[in-house]
């Protein structure tokens, strides 16, 4: 998974050993992750009978396939396989530099992560119609990850794409949780929030693979098949809390107004009878097949949490204070073992900031903390292969990083306060790089204790 040239950077100084079991257990993770397979695992066809999860639906007429988020093209492949010419007609919109090659009748668009593009729209509109297509007898199965927020965007009457990127941004910034992001997308968007499943008049099955903390289905992508209990006037209250409400486009304040007013049309917010959601894979899922892999190690393992959510740098410190009781007192876990942790840290970002994302920030914090702890590394990744706008899923940080950092000049706590982590964790030969994973479950950290 970690490119060659990379590994050999990742191994070649400190805890060689550690880090090798680190990205081990990494490589567990993303392939216990892989949409292909989670979608071979639960969708297949016997005669004229789809089976979900176990679950029968008649094949009556026509199969339509949408897919969209980092995980689109994976996902659609294998339905192809399953489904082959029982296909009628189908798109899939995916970041860039993660498309396949679909051989059959799916469409692949490639558009624009985490800000979307006119691609975004394109995708969105050509997704909206096809959903269009879809008469009573005929079945839209929609496949969903993470990332398709961005990837299939459609702004209400009124909105321009610019002003939905413009807040987009804003919102990313602001330290915002992911929920609390999707909140707003939503009511400003065509086809988040349940919007796409009010225009199906067929049966619609939704698989979904999560990259939200705690797995709710109306926040993943932003909800487009599920019902909503958001509202407009939480949209405007999370605009206020972040000091947002005066900064967004004049356009995106007007609609949420005529929202407030009642004027324009909620989100979905009720269950509708023709609609089936089935969770597909998940961060939770990837930490147990990290625990799983380490017990095969002979490693006492522990998953922490798969809620994990706070600033960067501060969840660094309160990991990297585990980590040291740990060593030094056999307390709360006794060594040799492995935490495993999974979630979504965010990063508040004030003034100019450097190059890196939540992840790499995460693991240099912790890397203050476990300075001197020989036989001690932690990986930190974005299961998506991208930790913000970089090239990087994460980095790979141990006892001895703080050490390399400082004979090369660095101060870490400045490049922290600078949100500066990819030019400190490359100076360090710490970057994890692994290309597009073509999954996305979120975030994970990985700290194995000898």
């Amino acid at each position: 998974m970690v490119s060659e040239m990379n590994r050999e950077d990742l191994l070649s100084q400190g805890d060689v050993r550690t880090k090798e079991i680190a990205l081990a257990m990494m490589e567990e993770a993303i392939k216990s992750a892989d949409p292909y397979e989670a979608v071979k695992r639960v969708l297949r066809i016997e005669g004229d009978k789809l089976i979900v999860n176990g679950k029968e639906f008649q094949i009556k007429g026509d199969i339509y396939v949408l897919a969209f988020g980092k995980a689109a093209c994976s996902m659609a492949k294998a339905v192809e396989e399953i489904l082959g010419d029982r296909i009628r007609e189908g798109i899939a919109v995916t970041k860039y530099g993660y498309s396949l090659p679909l051989i059959k009748k799916i469409r692949v668009i490639e558009a624009g992560h985490p800000i979307p593009d006119e691609n975004s729209v394109k995708g969105a509109k050509l997704g909206v119609e096809l959903a269009k297509k879809v008469k009573e007898n005929d079945i839209l199965l929609v496949l969903i990850s993470g990332g398709g927020s961005a990837l299939f965007t459609l702004p209400e009457d009124g909105i321009s794409l610019e002003d939905k990127i413009k807040t987009n941004e804003l919102l990313l910034k602001s330290g915002a949780k992911i929920y609390e992001i999707n909140t707003v997308r939503k009511h400003i968007s065509k086809v988040k929030g349940g919007k796409l499943a009010k225009l199906v008049k067929g049966t619609l099955i939704s698989l979904i693979v999560s990259d939200v903390v705690g797995d709710p289905l109306e926040a993943i992508a932003s909800g487009p098949t599920v019902k909503d209990p958001t509202t407009f006037r939480d949209a405007y209250r999370i605009l206020k809390l972040y000091n947002l409400w005066d900064k967004i486009p004049e356009s995106v304040r007007r609609y949420i107004e005529l929202g407030l007013e009642g004027k324009v049309e909620e989100t979905l917010k009720e269950d509708l009878p023709n609609v089936h959601n089935f969770l597909i894979a998940s961060n939770a899922l990837a930490c147990e097949a990290v625990e799983r892999k380490a017990k095969e190690l002979g490693l006492n393992a522990y998953i922490l949490t798969t809620t994990l959510e706070g600033e960067a740098r501060e969840v660094g410190i309160a990991l990297g204070s585990i980590i040291e009781e740990v060593y030094h007192r056999n307390r709360p876990f006794k060594r040799p073992c492995v935490l495993i942790a999974g979630g979504e840290t965010t990063v508040t970002i004030q003034g100019e900031a450097g190059l890196g994302g939540p992840n790499q920030e995460l693991a240099l914090s912790i890397a203050r903390k476990i300075a001197g702890l020989r036989g001690v590394a932690v990986l930190v990744i974005d299961t998506d292969g991208t930790d913000g706008p970089t090239d990087a899923a994460g980095g790979l940080v141990d006892s001895y990083t703080l050490e390399v950092l400082k004979k090369e000049n660095i101060d870490v706590e400045e490049y922290l306060k600078r949100h500066n982590a990819y030019e400190a964790l490359k100076r360090a030969k710490a970057l994890v790089i692994t290309g597009p994973t073509r999954t996305n479950v979120n975030s994970m950290m990985i700290a194995v204790i000898l």
